[in-house]
């Protein structure tokens, strides 16, 4: 939700918490959205490789390669 700053100054304790909930905070002056609230904590979660082994299973012929008419739109051919 966008705030304007007048209302940021009075309700900043409910904005940070809203922040922290995961609530996308922007605050403008007048109709221009200038700054995002969020915690600092926040942070991109890593990927770590073989997460989902034994999670998903794949058909025997999932690695065979592509009929020539499922192919040709890969590859730039046909319509």
């Amino acid at each position: 939700m966008i705030y304007t700053v007048h209302q940021a100054k009075t309700q900043l304790s409910k904005l940070i918490a809203s922040a922290l909930e995961g609530d996308e905070v922007v605050i403008a002056r007048g109709s221009e959205p200038v700054v995002k609230l969020i915690p600092v904590g926040a942070k991109k979660r890593s990927r770590s490789f073989g997460a989902l082994k034994g999670k998903i299973e794949f058909s025997d012929s999932f690695f065979d390669p592509l009929p020539d008419d499922e192919l040709a739109p890969w590859n730039g051919e046909g319509d």
